[in-house]
């Protein structure tokens, strides 16, 4: 059984005419609520402790009272009182499914992970980075060493990224295919290159790229995950923007394409016995029941490659 965690507060009122469809949580959670092999559970927020690790007060206040609104925008979401407990809801539920995945050797939450947040601003419709305050919530608890994540968004993980240097027992690994710098996404994976580091390392998806290309990156990249130590987590962002009808997307993945590179990761984390946690991420076609498909097909290749072990 995998268990996944959803609440209806993850959605912040942003408007509908809003580019991000927050509406996505909502119905991925409809369409796996009775799927066999899932268990619905609902978590609850992160503390201001925790966020505090990773954020600073400045943003933190920001974020929660809508002062400075440059700040408390910067992420590109309109400002509302609902914002702060949404996004404290949507870290928790990261949170709550990587100490089941821990326990059971997967899990999954139907949230977004924030990978453009930085420690002092948002960016790229991410607020607060739940990668990392999950990451370092359970380093600080003793559950974990090491940990990493894998990015497989369409855009550059740079907020994650960000936070690395200060973090040497994490690491992160972006394979994607648009890069992201300073709140600004970059289509073509060539016109920028930003440095990797000791701890975190990324591999670049090119124009046009197919299923056949996007496998051989991965078995190139995935082993990167081990070069510092088995980790004894990954949280594996799994994006729908790479899809090749999403507006920023340069690539030619479609549905079957999306659901391998699923498989070929989980397959990795079960080979190598590392527990595993996924969030969702991306996902801008117009058509929102597409983005809908690519998430449920992940927990489609998870249960594939899970079975009924856990």
């Amino acid at each position: 059984m995998i268990s996944t965690f959803y609440h209806p507060g993850y959605a912040a009122p942003i408007g509908e005419s809003h580019q991000m469809p927050i509406q996505k949580f909502e119905l991925v959670a409809d369409a796996v609520r009775d799927m066999p092999g899932v268990h619905m559970e609902t978590p609850g927020p992160v503390s201001e402790t925790d966020l505090a690790r990773v954020h600073t007060a400045d943003y933190i206040n920001a974020i929660r009272t809508g002062e400075p609104r440059e700040l408390a925008e910067s992420q590109k979401f309109p400002w509302s009182p609902e914002l702060f407990p949404s996004v404290c809801l949507t870290a928790g539920g990261c949170y709550a499914a990587a100490r089941r995945a821990l326990e059971h050797g997967i899990a999954t939450a139907i949230v977004s992970g924030f990978h453009h947040a930085c420690s002092d601003h948002g960016e790229g419709f991410c607020t607060f980075n739940g990668l990392v305050i999950t990451l370092d919530r359970l380093r600080e608890e003793g559950c974990i060493r090491r940990g990493t994540v894998l990015d497989m968004d369409l855009h550059y993980g740079n907020g994650t990224a960000s936070l690395m240097p200060d973090r040497p027992a994490l690491f992160a690994l972006s394979i994607y295919g648009n890069d992201y710098a300073h709140n600004v996404p970059y289509r073509d994976v060539r016109t920028l290159r930003h440095e990797d580091g000791a701890n975190h390392r990324s591999f670049a998806l090119p124009e046009a790229c197919d299923g056949t290309t996007q496998r051989e990156i991965m078995i190139d990249a995935l082993p990167t995950l081990l070069q510092n130590g088995l980790p004894e987590l990954i949280i594996y962002q799994a994006g729908a923007d790479p899809y090749h009808e999403d507006p920023y997307s340069p690539l030619l993945l479609n549905h079957d394409d999306l659901f391998e590179r699923d498989r070929i990761v989980f397959a990795f984390a079960r080979e190598h016995g590392i527990p595993i946690v996924w969030v969702l991420a991306g996902g801008y076609t117009k058509d929102v029941h597409q983005v809908v498909k690519i998430h449920v097909n992940t927990f489609h290749a998870a249960l594939e490659i899970y079975g009924s072990r856990t």
